[in-house]
């Protein structure tokens, strides 16, 4: 398997090669930033990808990665109703995130951090760039995926729970999480002043459906069809470079 390096730059060669165009898109300045979490700032995707393909199995049923996609930034429930319906499992979608859940939290308590994350998040503190967490899973999720970080996730400006925060009446690809995120800085910040990073085709949707730009950490399994409405693609957080948004830029 590939060293974290050897992936980052397989990543960055791919995005150069494959989303060249996205360099001729009008980027605009910025003022706060908006962050999904899984995939993008915690390596747990390919976690929930290996438990729901642990309980289709044991139905004697296949997880295709199409499914996946689909699943991806939806709220709990939503993901379980798909799961669910796809993957054709004899159980109802309540027994499903039943064993989701307890699989979950048996395995999340100690989510690393990607590439990137840590780095961008206390960038962004430190030049009092207002920032915040807009996550489709549920409150007790975000608590038990962060447990290890706790310090770094106390420097969001706030957290907008999806699964779980009844002002969220739609989830992902709906834009109603993005807009309650933005609605809760100190002073609401208009959509147009909001830059959304996500790593989910749902959420790019979502994005843009609220009216932000949105830079996107894909899958690399993902089609460049399934990136293209992103305003900016990129292999890693580490390949971000805020000063294209009109954010201060890094110094190290």
């Amino acid at each position: 398997m590939p060293n974290q390096a050897t992936l980052s730059t397989y990543l960055t060669s791919y995005i150069t090669e494959n989303y060249s165009e996205m360099a001729n898109k009008v980027l605009r300045k910025v003022t706060h930033c908006i962050f999904d979490m899984d995939g993008l700032l915690l390596d747990t995707e390919r976690i929930y990808e290996e438990v729901t393909r642990q309980i289709a199995a044991s139905f004697g049923r296949p997880y295709p990665v199409e499914v996946r996609f689909r699943v991806m930034g939806t709220t709990e429930q939503r993901s379980a109703e798909i799961a669910v319906t796809e993957c054709q499992l004899p159980i109802t979608t309540t027994e499903y995130l039943k064993r989701y859940t307890q699989l979950c939290h048996e395995r999340l308590h100690n989510a690393p951090l990607l590439e990137g994350a840590e780095r961008l998040l206390r960038h962004l503190h430190a030049n009092k760039v207002p920032f915040c967490l807009a996550t489709s899973s549920g409150a007790d999720m975000v608590e038990l995926k962060t447990n290890e970080h706790k310090e770094l996730f106390s420097l969001f400006n706030h957290k907008v729970c999806g699964s779980t925060d009844k002002e969220v009446v739609n989830g992902k690809p709906a834009p109603d999480i993005f807009l309650v995120a933005a609605s809760r800085f100190g002073v609401p910040a208009n959509a147009s002043d909001c830059l959304v990073f996500e790593d989910s085709p749902n959420g790019v949707t979502a994005a843009n459906s609220a009216g932000m730009q949105v830079v996107m950490v894909p899958d690399p399994r993902l089609s460049k069809e399934k990136t293209s409405h992103a305003t900016q693609v990129i292999g890693s957080l580490v390949d971000f470079k805020p000063e294209q948004f009109g954010l201060p830029p890094f110094t190290d």
